[in-house]
Parts: C-alpha cells; structure tokens; sequence
C-alpha cells in the first residue's frame, strides 16, 4: 500500500494519471497499478491510495514510476 498525493500546481482544472510499480525484492516489477486524479482545481490535493492486489509475502516495495498531467 502506498498513499500518493497528487497536487495541481497549475492556474486551470487538471487530470493526472500516476503509475505506481511494486518491486520484489530482487527489484523486479511484481504488479503495476495506476491511479488518478481527475478535474482537480488549481492548488488542490488529493491523496489515492494505491494496494497491490499480491500476497502480503514476499514483501514488496512501492515505486512511483509515471506521473502525467493531461
């Protein structure tokens, strides 16, 4: 699980999409999950939590991998 914050520092509503990877402990990509924030007013947050749907063991790490503005 992961908590990513996704803030507008634009003057005009945007959309984001962020891709989130969780690494194995050999620092492979074990699953890939995105999430996103749509229409968010200029200076806004908001703070989607990401979960891997995969066992909880092995342990994995959460990596932001893209973020993208649109």
């Amino acid at each position: 699980m992961i908590t990513v914050t996704i803030t507008n520092r634009t003057a005009q509503k945007a959309s984001y999409a962020v891709q989130v990877d969780f690494l194995d402990a050999q620092g492979h990509v074990a699953e890939t999950r995105c999430t996103g924030a749509e229409n968010l007013e200029p200076g806004k947050r908001q703070h989607p939590i990401v979960f891997s749907h995969e066992p909880p063991e092995p342990k994995l790490t959460p990596r932001l991998t893209k973020a993208q503005r649109y």
